[in-house]
């Protein structure tokens, strides 16, 4: 008589990021029928690709098309909507609350977590109240409809200290994700003053606040130079070794006693482990990130995996020089370590040792604007418009899906012969104000 079949494995994915969704592709691909059933979950149906947004901000690529919906690439995975609440390892058990806001607990064979990072948030008076982030697609869309409001208002306002107002815009966080913000969107608002007969460029004044010595630390520090020095030819006050002390009202303050009004807040200075982890039963050091090994298993729990910007991987590259060193959160590592994970998985159910993850960082590139950019990539400093092309070069072919990567080109290209939309859609923040209105007619 044959022996009765197990159950097949049951793998969860806690987040639909870069490592979830690249992690359940290599899964969906590589098991066998009845071997493991996959089921991953996020708050959101879709991955954002985060190296789009200020593009998608600035109105250089249609915002639908930085997402990869997870239910149409992932046909073999279940997809389940809902934040995750709590992990309990020792029970193999974690608690999400579903979209429809039910409370319902998942049990896991493997577990998988991938649940990034959330906006580090200091405690300035203001912030909170005032900050925009740009860290998902709404958000986005959200900054690119309210600084274009701001100037719709400002061409309409008589009152010269609001119209000031209106048109200082105020980025915190010279990383990557701050200074490509800055750029692609001061220049969508040089490009929309053509539009205004009462708006000019010198109008509007942008500014960053950094409090480190230097921007772009990925980079080496002459091209962070360079990248101050083009901001500032374009009007952009930089503020370096400054920190932010109040935004309370708008009004802003910083450390070096400068003070002025703003009606645009974004802040972009840093990232920080999602918090769920902190209050989970899995090891985690001193910055909230899950510790693993280099296998990408996560220390002292095999049946645990993680990557990405949730997880102190060590940086064999580096280890040399310093045994500490762990992979940088960013997007280079977190795609190569979702497919390395997704093979491991499969080596172990089948039996076999997981492999150590190796990768040396092939450096970095950023967008400033149309036509512009900074690049230290291979050892190999670029500048301006080869950095530019480079830059949309490598996050295209990073970019999930051949569907996405058609339509991204087809919006550059589209862009190029017609020029970008510079149309604010801000009824979509308040989509009811006129069927109110409408009703109390």
């Amino acid at each position: 008589m044959a022996a009765a079949k197990s159950e097949p494995t049951r793998i969860l994915i806690l987040g639909g990021g870069y490592v979830g969704l690249y992690t359940a592709l290599g899964l969906q691909k590589k098991l066998r029928a009845n071997e493991a059933s996959v089921t991953i979950v996020d708050p959101q149906p879709h991955m954002t690709y985060q190296p789009f947004l200020p593009e998608a901000a600035a109105g250089a690529i249609e915002p639908r098309h930085v997402v990869v919906p997870l239910r149409r690439v992932l046909k073999r995975c279940h997809v389940l909507t809902a934040r995750v609440n709590k992990i309990e390892h020792a029970r193999k058990s974690v608690t999400v609350e579903a979209a429809d806001g039910h409370i319902e607990q998942l049990n896991y064979d493997v577990l998988v977590v991938a649940l990034g990072a959330v906006s580090r948030l200091l405690p300035i008076p203001g912030l909170a109240e005032e900050g925009i982030g740009i860290k998902t697609i709404g958000e986005a869309i959200y900054l690119r409809n309210h600084v274009l409001t701001k100037l719709d208002q400002a061409s309409s306002t008589l009152d010269p200290e609001l119209r000031k107002r209106l048109l200082t815009f105020t980025v915190v966080g010279g990383g990557f994700a701050g200074i490509e913000a800055l750029a692609e969107l001061e220049d969508m608002t040089r490009f929309a003053t053509e539009y205004y007969e009462n708006i000019s460029p010198e109008d509007i004044r942008w500014v960053l606040v950094e409090a480190a010595g230097r921007i772009l630390p990925e980079v080496r520090e002459t091209l962070g130079v360079w990248t101050v020095e083009q901001l500032e030819r374009r009007g952009i006050e930089v503020f370096l070794s400054t920190a932010a002390k109040s935004f309370e009202n708008g009004h802003v303050v910083l450390s070096d006693g400068t003070e002025f009004d703003s009606d645009t807040i974004i802040w972009t200075a840093g990232v920080k482990a999602n918090p769920v982890l902190a209050q989970s039963d899995l090891p985690v050091d001193k910055r909230g990130r899950v510790e693993a090994t280099a296998g990408l298993q996560v220390v002292g729990h095999p049946e645990v995996w993680t990557a990405g910007d949730n997880a102190a991987v060590p940086d064999l590259s580096r280890t040399e020089q310093d045994p500490t060193a762990t992979c940088p959160p960013n997007a280079q590592h977190a795609v190569r370590q979702a497919r390395h994970l997704a093979g491991n998985i499969i080596r172990v159910l089948r039996g076999g040792q997981p492999k150590d993850y190796f990768h040396k960082n092939l450096g970095a590139v950023a967008g400033l604007g149309l036509h512009k950019g900074v690049a230290d990539a291979l050892n190999i400093k670029i500048k301006g418009f080869p950095a530019w092309v480079f830059h949309r070069a490598y996050h295209l072919k990073a970019m999930p899906t051949f569907n996405r990567k058609t339509r991204i080109l087809l919006d550059w290209m589209l862009g190029g012969l017609f020029r970008r939309e510079i149309v604010a859609l801000g009824q979509i923040n308040n989509p009811k104000e006129e069927f109110t209105r409408a009703s109390r007619s």
